[in-house]
């Protein structure tokens, strides 16, 4: 089992690339946008199980009950006042365990999947510089409240452009995953999300090595003159 960071759906659908054809791991993918239904998910898992002699799950901290509720809320709040999540992989862990008797292994990915750049993308690393380098250019030539965004043109061949968003449009809202990315049954990416997400993953680009090790760029930290007057809250 995986369990994924933030309330987001992207870990669990990504996750779902690794499975080409039925039976290939991970069988089942629980989604923030699928409101979790125990029973059900149970019974994949037991069918999972007795068809391929396991049943590996990638799991959202967004998860949520009946009745609306995160799964592995903590009860504390971030600076934007969203609960602060952790432990949903574990959470299904046990439900498994103790309605269904089977042993169990789960894994949060957390920091070492995000700091992960030695099997990052061409694309995504590619996408990251230029989004860097407009960051640096939007705040050269004066702008604020604004932040550089990839707008997609077309998936085949994909083709993308940088763009810019006010972040009056982005911070501290939530765009979730369209219902037609996710198969009917709730548990799995459809053939139109794996089209999205698919390009994204393209190209091998390692990082140069030294001693073994990720040979990581070190930055100076050299500040700049500012340019735009104190902020006030």
């Amino acid at each position: 089992m995986q369990g994924g960071s933030p309330p987001r759906a992207g870990s669990p659908a990504a996750c779902g690339l690794a499975a080409e054809k039925e039976g290939d791991a991970p069988q089942i993918l629980l989604f923030p946008e699928i409101q979790f239904d125990e029973e059900k998910f149970l019974a994949r898992v037991r069918e999972a199980v007795e068809r391929d002699g396991y049943c590996a799950i990638a799991v959202s901290e967004g998860l949520r009950n009946k009745e609306g509720k995160f799964l592995s809320e903590t009860g504390l709040k971030d600076a934007f006042g969203h609960s602060q999540l952790g432990g949903a992989g574990e959470i299904i862990a046990r439900l498994v365990k103790d309605r269904l008797k089977y042993k169990y292994h789960w894994a949060l990915a957390d920091y070492l999947q995000r700091a992960a750049r030695h099997i990052a993308s061409k694309v995504d690393v590619e996408q990251s510089y230029k989004l860097g380098a407009e960051a640096v250019r939007l705040a050269i030539a004066g702008r604020n409240a604004v932040m550089p965004v990839i707008e997609r043109i077309s998936n085949k061949p994909y083709r993308w452009r940088i763009g810019v968003a006010k972040l009056a449009d982005v911070a501290n809202k939530e765009k979730m995953m369209p219902r037609d990315f996710i198969t009917a049954d709730g548990f799995h990416i459809t053939a139109k999300c794996r089209a999205y997400i698919s390009p994204l993953i393209q190209g091998e680009a390692p990082p140069p090595y030294r001693n073994g090790l990720p040979d990581y760029v070190k930055l100076k930290n050299a500040a700049v003159p500012k340019k735009l007057p104190e902020f006030k809250v």
